[in-house]
């Protein structure tokens, strides 16, 4: 008799949180996998939030004074338990050497060092290690399948790294199914604007997102305190995500606006929220995807987002919102929004969103990201 086929997984990343897009689309993915007969490893730093029966959770926490050495440190206790525990595939949603497959929901780092530092920066041990881990999954000497969810990001790792086109294998979106508008919509965007508050004259923007720096909630905030007096009245900004919100309160309190913008935090009801705006705001400094933007036109909700948005050519495709040209222009986005919001039928414009939504394939990550892994895991030499 034959021997029996490996059936465990690794997935490996940094840590996981309950509200980070990268964090939701690994869970769905080890899921899916599980649901096909897998055993699943997830190996982390930390892990926040509910544990679905089944996966096994293996914590390592790294100390270090840096980010950097905890990843370096991270990763050679991660070398040493796959080594004695080979898994058929290792799955990664951080970029480090040895992985077989590697979720692309990061920016290329390369690009990003040479664009934003200097030549002092790349002698620091930080971008040393960072570019060796990248080059381990990019370079041309690398065999890992990349699950790539951005055209805009494949271009920018075939730039610099020279990246093979037969290991890149690009994704469809994960738009979660409860995201699409129904005819509940009209009800559920009354209910909820009445807890905060609000009329059907008021105009909500939402900002969604954890990582409010880099989403660019400062940016939002700006565009707000500009608004006319007579509209800044009836216009509130709802912030919702997982991240330390006292800067950026204190930011709207100086610029005299600090009434008009609402902190939720992280929430689990999104699809209400989503319901209940009028405009989604998305100007981000740094952004591989967005699921968001997605999940706005699929509920119906325009958009205005800034261009480095891997998602955002999907707004412009569904004619659903406004993408701003890089690089960003404050005050291009100041007036976008004011007429936006003064002018534009944005019930209208949200509906070609949903129609958009209901017409593409805005769905299909998870499967397409299950198949690559199976075939890995059945071959690991392809």
């Amino acid at each position: 008799m034959g021997r029996e086929p490996n059936k465990t997984l690794a997935f490996c990343l940094f840590k996981y949180f309950p509200y980070g897009g990268l964090e939701r689309d690994m869970l769905r993915i080890a899921l899916a996998c599980q649901a096909r007969g897998y055993e699943i490893d997830v190996y982390t730093t930390a892990w926040e939030g509910e544990r679905p029966p089944g996966l096994r959770v293996h914590l390592h926490r790294p100390r270090a004074l840096t980010n950097h050495e905890c990843m370096r440190k991270h990763h050679a206790w991660l070398a040493q338990r796959l080594a004695k525990n080979p898994p058929a595939c290792v799955v990664g949603f951080q970029k480090m050497p040895g992985l077989d497959v590697y979720y692309a929901a990061d920016v290329c780092y390369q690009a990003k060092a040479l664009a934003e530092h200097g030549r002092l920066y790349r002698l620091l041990p930080r971008y040393r290690l960072y570019r060796r881990f990248e080059e381990a999954v990019f370079g041309p000497d690398s065999r890992t399948r990349i699950l790539m969810i951005s055209q805009t990001q494949a271009q920018s790792y075939v730039q610099h790294y020279g990246t093979g086109a037969d290991r890149i294998h690009r994704m469809p979106p994960n738009v979660p199914p409860d995201r699409l508008a129904g005819p509940e919509a009209p009800e559920v965007r009354r209910t909820f604007r009445q807890t905060l508050g609000l009329g059907e004259d008021d105009r909500l923007l939402l900002q969604l997102g954890s990582d409010f720096r880099r989403k660019g909630l400062d940016r939002s905030i700006l565009a707000l305190a500009s608004l006319p007096k007579d509209l800044l009245a009836k216009t509130r900004l709802c912030v919702v995500g997982d991240s330390p919100s006292r800067p950026f309160a204190g930011l709207a309190r100086r610029l005299g606006v600090a009434e008009g913008v609402i902190f939720l935090g992280p929430r689990d009801d999104v699809p209400r929220i989503l319901a209940a705006a009028d405009l989604l705001v998305h100007p981000a400094h740094q952004e591989a995807a967005g699921i968001v933007l997605l999940e706005a036109l699929a509920c119906g909700l325009a958009v205005v987002v800034s261009g480095i948005c891997g998602y955002a050519p999907y707004v412009a495709q569904a004619q659903a919102g406004w993408v701003l040209p890089e690089p960003f222009d404050q005050a291009l986005f100041n007036r976008t929004e004011r007429a936006a919001l003064e002018g534009g039928d944005l019930a209208q414009i949200g509906r070609r969103g949903i129609e958009f939504a209901r017409r593409e394939d805005l769905y299909g990550m998870v499967d397409a990201a299950v198949a690559v892994i199976e075939a890995v895991a059945r071959n690991p030499a392809t």
